[in-house]
C-alpha cells in the first residue's frame, strides 16, 4: 500500500513537473512590443562616454536604462527591448541606448533574453511620442537574494532623472548574434 501510494505521488509530481516544463519552454511574449523569442543579442558597453542624443527633424528619442542595482544574483541579466513588435537592442548591466523614433503610439517591451527565464520574464508598456521630444523608460531588474523573486519592470522616467540614471552608466551596443 505505502509503495502504492509513493508511486502515484512520484508519477503526480512527475506529469506536473512535465507539464511545467513543457509550459515554460512553450511560452511566447503576447504583448505587441515584443519580437520573436529566437532573437538573442550581443553586448559592448561603454563606460567612458555619455552620448546624449537630440532629436532629428521630425522625430523623437527614446531612452532605454537598465537599472540593476537591486539584481543581487549573478550573471545579470541581458534585456533585450522590442519596439513595436520587432527586437531593437539589449542592455547588460546598469547600461543604456538610445534611438530614434517616428511620432505617434508604440508599444515597448523589455524581456530576459537567457533561457532560464524566457517567456517569464517580461515587461510591456505603450507611449505616444511627439516629435522634436526625448522619451526615457527604466528596465529594472531585480533579484533579492533573500526572497529569491525575480522580478522586471518597464517604466517611464521623467526626463531629468532619465538624463541623471543614463550619467550613472555605461552605453551600450548591441548585435543580433
Amino acid at each position: 500500500m505505502k509503495a502504492t501510494v509513493a508511486t502515484l505521488l512520484f508519477s503526480s509530481l512527475f506529469l506536473t513537473a512535465t507539464c511545467i516544463a513543457q509550459d515554460s519552454t512553450t511560452q511566447t511574449a503576447v504583448a505587441p512590443g515584443c519580437g520573436t523569442t529566437d532573437t538573442r543579442f550581443e553586448i559592448k558597453k561603454d563606460k567612458s562616454r555619455h552620448p546624449a542624443a537630440q532629436p532629428e527633424s521630425g522625430k523623437a528619442v527614446i531612452y532605454f536604462v537598465e537599472d540593476d542595482t537591486e539584481f543581487e544574483a549573478h550573471p545579470q541579466p541581458t534585456t533585450r527591448i522590442g519596439l513595436d513588435g520587432t527586437w531593437v537592442g539589449a542592455n547588460h548591466g546598469n547600461s543604456y541606448f538610445y534611438l530614434p523614433i517616428d511620432p505617434g503610439e508604440h508599444h515597448l517591451c523589455a524581456e530576459w533574453q537567457s533561457a532560464f527565464a524566457r517567456g517569464r520574464q517580461s515587461a510591456a508598456a505603450h507611449f505616444t511620442a511627439e516629435a522634436g521630444q526625448s522619451y526615457y523608460f527604466s528596465v529594472k531588474n531585480t533579484w533579492l537574494l533573500h526572497i529569491m523573486i525575480p522580478k522586471i519592470e518597464l517604466l517611464p522616467l521623467d526626463s531629468d532623472q532619465g538624463q541623471l540614471l543614463a550619467s550613472r552608466f555605461a552605453v551600450s551596443t548591441s548585435h543580433p548574434k
